[in-house]
């Protein structure tokens, strides 16, 4: 890391970490990256072309889908550059600037992605607890307010880290651990006090563990309402409806809780492994949770179908 003048922050950079014994064999590893990238990217401007033309998906379980996917699009778009820059031009090299502006939105859409599957939980739960109310209960007002107080509420809590960044300072080290930057990863090479950054960062990652916990306790109603259902037919319909949602909460969950326990409690465990693993979590959920619902959701997969195969359709 260089520094030309201690208190001039603009001429700071940090080294993006390439994977280990593979740096020859980089731009072939770039094929996947940039298909993940393509295929994840594609999806969910799809999923949010059909939500928005067609207007037999206007309804509120739709509208959430569409936040789901702007948070999974804003995931893919925040790390593809430095990913793809690092495989394909060997750009291993990246401002302090553009850096603590990546780690925002990383941060941004990721609490964005927790705070939206809760909300699609309570959709869920509406719609087996008492779907003859459903657009009652989730009205127009009720949806918007549902998008606009959590997007509000994250960009808070997220906002004041590239701050809390910029006020450390940084010395010798300037590798980072992953392929983008993160503020965790980025705090660790202060050489100034970082206490505050350790606090503030424990905060948000609180929030997204408390809609973990918010998703249980629903799920965990779901449930007793499903078996208060007289026949197993119907039982198994009201928790088909629930399967998707349940899919992108472990597509969701599962790698993000992978890759935290492995970063505190398995730092020994080859570098790696530690980079898969960071990868997977903000590629995996941007890909899979379109493919997922449209193969899951009915109304979705009929209008792309019919897109695609009109005579037929």
């Amino acid at each position: 890391m260089s520094r030309l003048n201690d208190t001039n922050i603009e001429v700071l950079r940090f080294l993006l970490i390439r994977i280990p014994g593979l740096e020859k064999s980089h731009i072939w590893i770039s094929i996947p990256f940039s298909s993940m990238y393509l295929l994840s990217l594609l999806g969910n401007f799809t999923v949010l072309f059909f939500i928005k033309t067609e207007p037999s998906l206007h309804e509120p379980m739709y509208y959430f889908l569409s936040m789901l996917s702007i948070s999974d699009l804003g995931l893919s778009l925040s790390s593809l550059p430095t990913t793809l820059g690092l495989f394909l031009f060997d750009i291993y090299e990246i401002h302090a600037a553009p850096c603590f502006a990546q780690e925002f939105f990383i941060h941004l859409f990721t609490v964005t992605e927790a705070s939206v599957l809760p909300v699609m939980t309570f959709d869920r739960y509406v719609a087996t607890h008492n779907p003859l109310r459903y657009s009652t209960i989730l009205s127009t007002s009720r949806v918007i307010k549902a998008g606009v107080l959590p997007t509000s509420k994250n960009v808070l809590l997220i906002l004041p880290l590239p701050f809390l960044l910029q006020r450390l300072t940084y010395c010798h080290q300037n590798l980072l651990s992953h392929s983008y930057c993160l503020h965790q990863d980025v705090m660790k090479l202060a050489c100034s006090d970082n206490r505050v950054n350790v606090f503030y960062g424990l905060c948000a990652a609180l929030s997204t563990i408390l809609d973990l916990l918010f998703i249980t306790f629903s799920y965990i109603m779901i449930l007793k309402t499903v078996l208060g259902i007289a026949t197993p037919r119907e039982q198994f319909k009201a928790l088909n409806i629930c399967i998707s949602h349940i899919s992108a909460v472990l597509l969701f969950y599962v790698p993000m809780l992978s890759a935290a326990t492995l970063h505190r409690f398995a730092r020994d465990l080859s570098p790696m492994i530690h980079i898969l693993m960071a990868d997977v979590f903000l590629l995996v959920p941007p890909l899979m949770n379109p493919i997922v619902y449209c193969m899951k959701t009915c109304q979705i997969r009929e209008k792309i179908a019919g897109k695609l195969c009109p005579k037929r359709s």
